[in-house]
Formats: structure tokens, sequence, C-alpha cells
């Protein structure tokens, strides 16, 4: 994996989480350094989750091809709003206030 692509992946992550931001909206722990983490989290669930389906299920939609620089769009920002659910609410459970 070279610099550039790495990059292009850090910036895909921080955009679809801030999406399943929009479509969860909650506060996002940890500010940007958070919504990365996040992003990250939920490219690696969305793609895994796409290659699961694909494998054990031969399914393939269109949609779920939308690929920049590889990494999956539209699996990358369900993913992202999934983890971003799970994390706010396991917070939610401690200390965390929304």
């Amino acid at each position: 994996m070279d610099i550039s692509r790495l990059f292009v992946q850090l910036v895909i992550a921080m955009v679809c989480a801030g999406v399943g931001n929009m479509l969860i909206p909650r506060q996002i722990p940890g500010k940007i350094f958070g919504l990365l983490i996040i992003g990250l989290a939920g490219v690696w669930l969305g793609e895994w989750t796409t290659n699961l389906l694909k494998r054990q299920y031969n399914l393939s939609f269109g949609f779920l091809e939308w690929r920049i620089e590889g990494v999956p769009i539209i699996p990358a920002i369900i993913g992202s709003a999934i983890v971003l659910y799970i994390v706010t609410a396991l917070l939610k459970w401690g200390r965390y206030n929304n």
C-alpha cells in the first residue's frame, strides 16, 4: 500500500463516517480522531461484509461495487453508521451523555 492510497482511504473513511453520522445523528466521541477511527472501522466492516456476501451466498449488487481507489463507498457508509451506533450505545451505558 502506498502513501497516496492510504491518504485516499483516510479521506473516504472520514467522509463515510460523516455521512453515517447524518444517518445516525449522535455525538461522535473524540471529534476528528473519533470520526477517523469510526470511518476506518466502517470501511473495514463494509468491505468484509460485502466479501462475505459474495463468497458465501454469491450475492452481487451493482451499487455495492462503486469504488474509489479500491474502497467500496456504499458498504463503507453503512458500516460506519453501524459502528457509530454500536460505539455510542456502548458508551451511553457507561458515562457518555448525548
